[in-house]
């Protein structure tokens, strides 16, 4: 089977490549989970290859490299693993796979010309003085959440250009419904760090075990008849092996997965997972599934492990159970950890607009919603996350009145809707102001952001400023990237 390229793969890597000829010897390649990093870095091992030169891909964990591996063998490319006692042990071979692990034991990979870091987010130490101290040597690293603190600093430029809402668009990826269960209360709960404590999560999550039991059952039943595959998110060892008890009482066969278990253990219980006619209901992790797990037929996630400011964590979760599948049209996310509406805003920025820097600004402690505001962001009647703006519930219909002091009669409806969106662009053009004040712009600047949102120059004077929000933030920046890109298809 050769190796085939969709057009935003082909796109992404000749920015790479015009990266490098612009002297950037490090960049990092940021795109959704399931939008191919593996097939791109392997069309760049292989370019390299042809060209008469090394490369190699280096891995998180021992149990990604045999998987890479196997990519590699299917689009019948030769390669090495360097990894002592490996049936593939070929030291000789152009490329090379291993783990950070065994590169860190080695502490040199001579005659290397590219060299791929795969979940470049988690900086190793071993990995930056590699990357600093070998300056002949092009790099670039895979990531879907580049927020991690110190990553300007090894890499110097950025490329991306697909978003998870276009790869959602061209049926890449399967589109979310979320339902907002139950939350495990973390109120009160000690941090380290700025995240909570794992013996605090552990605890606290255990006392809700039986409602994530519950609710997969219903949800599974109401929306696709019976079990589908779904992976879970614990919040630790015990509390995997509790709900695994738990949905073996109700009669259901998951398999918790940990640490503790050896790895041939783990790989076994994946690989029978992956079957079509799985004996297996489902998986239960806290970590191990977040990485390099790729079985696209999954239907359900759940998420029970809380975060107080891994948006990267959160991301890479739901990416798990968003690959596409024949015949898979959506799949459910039931958020028991609360993680869902905590990093809504932030995701839904990622989600639109993807990203086009480095910013570990990202990575920090989210404000905790109110329980009003809670019960407000889903719907009352079946607990589906209300889409911004609608009244309408898209998953079972229900209709919700929106509280107002009007009473209107039918004469009087045009002047309303007209009054009403002549407020909505006076309170836009004031946050416009407010964020032409905040960039250290003269206002006037805040007039041709209006120009580009409502297609016609503000009437009168500017308003006084306003703090904008984050759907007005969100529209400046993905407005930003549209004239961005349009400036440089005009220059090719």
């Amino acid at each position: 089977m050769s190796l085939q390229l969709y057009s935003y793969q082909e796109g992404i890597l000749a920015q790479l490549r015009a990266g490098f000829a612009s002297g950037h010897r490090s960049q990092i390649l940021v795109a959704p989970t399931g939008a191919g990093k593996t097939e791109m870095a392997i069309a760049l091992l292989e370019a390299t290859r042809v060209k008469g030169n090394r490369s190699a891909m280096v891995l998180d964990r021992i149990v990604l490299c045999d998987q890479t591996s196997a990519r590699l063998q299917k689009y019948g490319i030769d390669h090495g693993v360097i990894q002592s006692g490996h049936w593939r042990y070929r030291p000789y071979e152009p490329i090379q796979i291993c783990s950070a692990q065994t590169l860190e034991k080695r502490g040199h990979f001579p005659g290397l010309k590219l060299l791929i870091v795969d979940e470049a987010h988690q900086t190793r130490e071993m990995m930056k003085h590699f990357i600093k101290n070998n300056p002949d040597v092009r790099v670039v690293g895979l990531t879907a959440t580049p927020f991690t603190k110190g990553l300007g600093a090894t890499y110097t430029n950025v490329v991306s250009s697909v978003t998870t809402a276009e790869l959602v668009r061209l049926g890449r990826l399967a589109p979310l419904r979320v339902f907002i269960a139950k939350e495990i209360d973390m109120t009160g709960a000690k941090k380290v760090a700025g995240e909570w404590a794992q013996d605090e999560v552990t605890t606290r999550g255990m006392k809700i075990t039986g409602d994530i039991v519950a609710e997969w059952v219903k949800k599974t039943h109401e929306v696709f008849g019976g079990p589908r595959k779904t992976v879970v998110f614990c919040s630790g060892v015990a509390h995997g092996a509790d709900l695994a008890q738990q949905f073996a009482a109700a009669g259901y066969n998951f398999v918790s997965l940990s640490y503790n278990d050896d790895d041939q253990f783990k790989a076994d219980a994946i690989a029978e997972f992956s079957k079509a006619e799985t004996t297996i209901h489902g998986l239960i992790a806290t970590d191990i599934l977040t990485k390099g797990f790729d079985v696209s037929d999954v239907m359900i996630g759940i998420s029970a492990r809380p975060f107080s400011k891994s948006l990267s964590s959160h991301i890479q979760q739901m990416g798990r159970v968003m690959r596409s599948h024949p015949g898979k049209e959506f799949a459910l996310w039931l958020d028991h950890s609360g993680n869902y509406l905590r990093f809504q805003d932030d995701w839904d920025d990622v989600f639109d607009n993807g990203i086009n820097e480095l910013d570990d600004g990202r990575e920090k402690t989210k404000k905790e919603l109110t329980q009003n505001e809670k019960e407000a962001a889903k719907c009352p009647a079946c607990a589906h996350v209300w889409p911004g703006g609608a009244d309408t519930c898209p998953c079972c219909g229900f209709v919700r009145a929106r509280r107002t002091d009007i009473t209107a009669v039918p004469g009087e409806l045009q002047e309303l809707a007209a009054n009403a969106e002549k407020q909505k662009k006076q309170e836009w053009l004031s946050q416009f102001v407010g964020f032409a004040i905040e960039k250290n712009r003269k206002p006037g600047w805040a007039a041709y952001l209006f120009e580009d949102k409502f297609g016609q120059l503000p009437k009168g004077g500017l308003p006084d400023p306003a703090e904008p929000s984050p759907e007005v933030r969100r529209w400046i920046k993905s407005n930003f990237i549209r004239k961005a890109k349009g400036k440089q298809k005009e220059a090719a």
